[in-house]
Parts: structure tokens; sequence; C-alpha cells
């Protein structure tokens, strides 16, 4: 079994750096076979450093998603570079990009759509080191048992499928899986999302948790700036495809300068008031 996150990362050096990236998407007009570019995102330049959490957020349609699916090189990008722990993931080839993705893992915000519903839990998670070659099958099981209980998942629904288990643990189980290659940093595009309030929290303790064991950077897609605050280093912004600021997340929240930030924070602030009104 290869070794999870080495310990030796230069701390002082951002385990991830985007520069100038972009993404365009071509489309075909109505009733027409002219064909038009629109950008999903351009010019993001961002950075993460090692057991730090970036958070992106911004309004639907910004383009957050477009941009971690190209992080995680499931799409690629238009323009730009990609560059983690040093190594520009954009001029690899096809043997060293197949041995770079374990470094780099995405979590959805639907575990039901990510999880193949014929394997069992157990499955599930020794899947991606069956595919990385990694380990014999009992090794890829005992490591698959170690991470169920790592989650909070009782070792013993081993066999269980992803329908028989409840939304949050289908969401421990899609953070399992990720975890088995041992990676340096999870990107999570609006996991938290589709949980209720008490699993949102218990998930986010349990990533907490994983940070500081493993030194694991984390890029965290949301719109909830609530577990923003509670969960992200640093915050950035986006906006019609573009970042338009970036801060620690304390100065985002005392002082937000763009003008579409203090949009998005008093819309924040106004809808938690409310809640707190009929909670009362």
């Amino acid at each position: 079994m290869k070794p999870g996150p080495q310990s030796n990362i230069n701390q002082l050096e951002p385990l991830l750096r985007v520069r100038g990236l972009g993404k365009q998407y071509v489309q075909q007009r109505l009733f027409s076979r002219k064909k038009i570019a629109v950008a999903a995102f351009e010019d993001v330049s961002l950075q993460i450093f090692p057991g730090k959490t970036l958070a992106i957020v911004g309004e639907s349609g910004a383009g957050k998603s477009s941009l971690a699916r190209c992080i995680a090189l499931l799409e690629r990008p238009s323009a730009g570079s990609i560059d983690l722990a040093g190594r520009n993931l954009l001029t690899l080839d096809e043997k060293e990009l197949f041995s770079m993705r374990r470094e780099v893992q995405l979590i959805f915000q639907d575990p039901s759509s990510a999880l193949n519903p014929r394997l069992t839990a157990c499955e599930i998670i020794a899947e991606p080191l069956l595919i990385q070659g990694d380990g014999t099958k009992s090794q890829r099981r005992e490591r698959a048992l170690q991470l169920l209980k790592q989650v909070g998942l009782d070792p013993a629904g081993e066999h269980k499928r992803p329908l028989e288990f409840s939304g949050g643990q289908r969401q421990r189980l899609a953070i399992a899986r990720a975890l088995a290659l041992g990676p340096r940093l999870l990107i999570l595009d609006e996991a938290l999302s589709n949980l209720d309030a008490a699993n949102q929290t218990l998930v986010l303790n349990l990533l907490a948790e994983l940070q500081a064991a493993n030194s694991l950077s984390f890029l965290h897609i949301s719109h909830d700036l609530r577990l923003v605050s509670e969960f992200a280093d640093e915050v950035a912004v986006m906006y019609q495809g573009r970042i338009v600021e970036s801060k620690s997340t304390r100065n985002l929240f005392a002082s937000p300068e763009h003008s579409y930030t203090q949009e998005l924070l008093a819309s924040a602030r106004s809808v938690e008031a409310i809640l707190l009104e009929r909670s009362a």
C-alpha cells in the first residue's frame, strides 16, 4: 500500500497554486450553425497552504463548480496553470497524471449520484485503491474498514449498499472513499448543502479532525456563509466568473470591500435575522 500525504511538505509554500485559470465552453446557437465561446470563469488565481481551507463563495452560475472540476482535472481548463506541490498538472503526461490524481479528490454535493449503488460500502472505498493498483484484496478491505471507522461509520456495515445508509452516512461514505488514496487536497463542491443542520455540524467536525490528523488542505465550494465562517481560513468571492475579493475569513466578514461581497453578506445576515425571529 502506498503512503498517504507526505509529512515533509514545506508549510511555507502553497500546496495548490492556480494562476490565470480560465474555462470556455463552445455552444451552438439555437436554429443556427454558428458556435460561440461562453466563459464559465476567467483569469482565476488562488492558493491554498498545507492544512488550510480556502472557501469559494458566490451565486449560482458564478463558475464555482466549473472551477472545482477543472482543478480536479475532471475537465481541462482553456487557459492558465495548476501547480500542485510545485508541479504544473497541465504539463504532465498521461502516466504522470494518473499517479498525481491520488493527490486531489473531489466530494460532490449529492453522494447518491457519486456512489455506485451496486457496490457495497467496502467495495466503494476500496475501488480507488484497485484502480491505482494499490495492495492486495485483503489489504484493500482492511484499509476500507479502517476508513469506515475513521469517518464514524460502523465497519459491521461493510456489506451495505449506498441506499441502505442515510444521507449523512452516504456523505461520510463519500469522504471515506475520497480519503482512500491519501490525498493532500480535498475539494468539497457544495458537499454539505444537502444535509440538515445537525448532520452539517457532525460532518464539519469530522472534516476538522481529519484535517488536523492528516494536514489536509480543503477547497470548499459553498453558498452557505454560515458554514464558511465556521470552517474556512480564507474566503474568495466569485462573481460572474471572476474572483472579485479574497481575504482571511475574519477580515472578509468584518470589512468587505467589493460591492458584491457587501451585498452577499448583507443578504445572508438578513436571512439569519428572519430565521432567528421565527425561532424566538
